[in-house]
C-alpha cells in the first residue's frame, strides 16, 4: 500500500522512544499536487499476500513502475524480477533479497524497513510513541546519556535528569550501544515496565518508569529571546501536526517586531508539512515544484493566506535537510526571510512509503523537487544569505546552536542567552530591520 510522500527518511530516536499510525493516502497526494491518483490505487490493491515471492515481487514493480531514475542505475531492471525463484523460503529470505535488488539502484533513500522500523516511522508521522519520553545522544565518551525528559512524561516525572548517563537498561549493560541500540530497549506497549540503572556523577541509581504514550512535538522551542524579537525552533516536519503546532507558536510571540525561523539540524519530513509551515508566512508565489522521471513538472502555488508578515530570518546548517529545504529555499526565492548559517544538506529527492504486507515497507524515491526559481538543490544546498560558519573551536567555546552545548555536563543552554553566534547574527539583522521599520508590524 502506497502511503504517502517523505521528503526525508531520518529515524529521529531522539525525539522519544515508541510506536503508531498515518494520515490518509488522499491528504498526501493532495498536498502534492499530483494530477495522476491512478497510481495511488494500484498500490491500495497490489498483493494480498504474505508469500515470501509474491513480497519480493510486489518491490520489483513498485520500482520498476515509479523509481525516479528510468535507467535504474544503469542495469536491465528485468533481470532482477525471477532471480530468485524458488530460493526465497521464509520472510527473512525475501527481505534479504529485496535489500540486494534495492542496494542495485544505488539510491541511499530507497530501502527498505523490517517490522518493527516501518511501524517506528508511522508512529513519527502520527507525532506519538510509546516509551517513556526521553531524548537520548551518545556523550564524547560514547556512553548512552540524557540529552533531556521531556516535559509531562514518564521519564520526568521518574526522576531522570539532563546529563544522567544510561548505564544499563533492564539489567543490560549499554557498553558499545549506539542511540538506536539503547531505544529499542527503552522502546515498549503502554503500561509496561522499563528499569534504568544511572549514573549521576558519583551516585548510581536505579529508577523504575511505567512507559506510556508520548506526543511528539515538532515545535520543540518557543520564546521572546529579545524585547522585539520572538523564536521559534522546529526540529522537524515528520509529524502531521507540524503546521498545527506552528500556528501555536506564532500565535505566542505577542509583541514582537521580528521573528527567527531556527531549521538547523532539521532532517525534514512530510512534503505537505513543508508546503503548509510554508504557505503560513507567504503572500504569493510559489513553494516547490516536483519532477517525475518523465520529466512532468507540477509546481505548488502559495495559497496567499499568511498569518505573519513579520520581518523573519530562518536559521540553517548542514543538518538542514529535505523538507526543511523546501521552506528555507520558499521563503528565500520569495524575498520573505533571510537566511543565516551555513549551507544546508542538499536533499533534494522525494519518497514515496509503500507498506508491504507481511508488515514491513519500501522507501522509495519517486521525484525530485525544485525551489520557486527552478533550482536544483540535491547534493549542493541551499546557500545562507548571510554565511556564519560555527568552527568545532566555536562549539567548545559555546558558540554553536544552542541545543548541542554543554551537555557533558548536565547544564542547561537557553537561546536567549545569545551564546549562539549564528541565532545572535540573525537577531543583529532583524533589530536593524525594526529600526528601519520603525513601528509594530502586525501580526494577523
Amino acid at each position: 500500500m502506497y502511503w504517502k510522500l517523505l521528503c526525508s527518511l531520518a529515524l529521529f530516536i531522539c525525539l522519544g522512544l515508541g510506536g503508531s499510525s498515518y494520515i490518509s493516502v488522499e491528504d498526501v497526494y493532495l498536498a502534492a499536487n499530483s494530477p495522476d491518483k491512478t497510481k495511488i490505487v494500484s498500490r491500495l490493491i497490489l498483493g494480498k499476500s504474505s508469500n515470501p515471492e509474491d513480497i519480493y515481487d510486489n518491490v520489483w514493480m513498485l520500482i520498476e513502475e515509479d523509481f525516479f531514475d528510468d535507467t535504474f542505475n544503469g542495469q536491465d531492471w528485468k533481470r532482477w524480477r525471477h532471480k530468485y525463484d524458488g530460493k526465497l523460503a521464509s520472510m527473512e529470505d525475501a527481505h534479504k533479497a529485496v535489500e540486494t535488488m534495492l542496494a542495485s539502484l544505488g539510491d541511499r533513500y530507497t530501502r527498505f524497513l523490517d517490522r518493527e522500523a516501518f511501524t517506528e516511522e508511522k508512529s513519527q508521522i502520527k507525532a506519538e510513541l510509546c516509551g517513556i519520553g526521553v531524548q537520548i545522544g551518545v556523550n564524547k565518551e560514547k556512553k548512552i546519556m540524557v540529552i533531556r525528559p521531556i516535559d509531562g512524561t514518564p521519564a520526568s516525572r521518574a526522576g531522570v535528569m539532563p546529563g544522567d548517563l544510561i548505564n544499563k537498561i533492564d539489567g543490560k549493560a549499554t557498553e558499545g550501544f549506539t542511540v538506536d541500540d539503547a531505544a529499542k530497549l527503552i522502546r515498549g506497549p503502554v503500561d509496561s515496565k522499563v528499569k534504568l540503572t544511572i549514573l549521576r556523577g558519583s551516585k548510581k541509581l536505579a529508577i523504575n518508569i511505567t512507559r506510556g504514550r508520548i506526543p511528539l512535538r515538532s515545535v520543540q522551542t518557543v520564546e521572546m529571546i529579545q524585547p522585539e524579537v520572538g523564536y521559534i525552533r522546529l526540529s522537524s516536519f515528520i509529524s502531521r501536526n507540524t503546521d498545527t503546532e506552528m500556528v501555536e507558536a506564532v500565535k505566542k510571540l505577542t509583541g514582537a517586531k521580528a521573528m527567527i525561523l531556527d531549521l538547523r539540524d532539521n532532517p525534514g519530513g512530510l512534503l505537505n508539512q513543508a508546503i503548509k509551515v510554508s504557505n503560513l508566512f507567504l503572500d504569493k508565489g510559489y513553494i516547490v515544484s516536483t519532477v517525475d522521471r518523465d520529466g512532468y513538472k507540477t509546481s505548488v502555488r502559495v495559497k496567499g493566506e499568511p498569518i505573519c508578515r513579520l520581518p523573519m530570518a530562518v536559521l540553517i546548517n548542514k543538518g538542514s535537510a529535505s523538507a526543511s529545504e523546501i521552506t528555507s529555499g520558499a521563503l528565500k526565492d520569495n524575498d520573505r526571510a533571510i537566511l543565516v548559517g551555513e549551507t544546508t544538506f542538499g536533499k533534494g529527492l522525494v519518497q514515496g512509503i509503500n507498506r508491504l504486507d507481511d508488515g514491513s515497507g519500501v522507501n522509495i524515491t519517486i521525484a525530485r523537487y525544485l525551489t520557486p526559481s527552478d533550482t536544483d538543490i540535491n547534493r549542493k544546498g541551499i546557500s545562507p544569505d548571510v554565511l556564519v560558519k560555527v568552527s568545532s573551536k566555536d562549539f567548545d567555546n559555546g558558540k554553536g546552536p544552542w541545543w548541542l552545548d554543554d551537555k557533558d555536563s548536565g547544564s542547561e543552554r537557553k537561546p536567549s542567552d545569545m551564546k549562539d553566534a549564528q541565532l545572535k547574527k540573525a537577531v543583529e539583522l532583524l533589530r536593524g530591520k525594526v529600526a528601519a521599520k520603525k513601528g509594530s508590524i502586525a501580526m494577523k
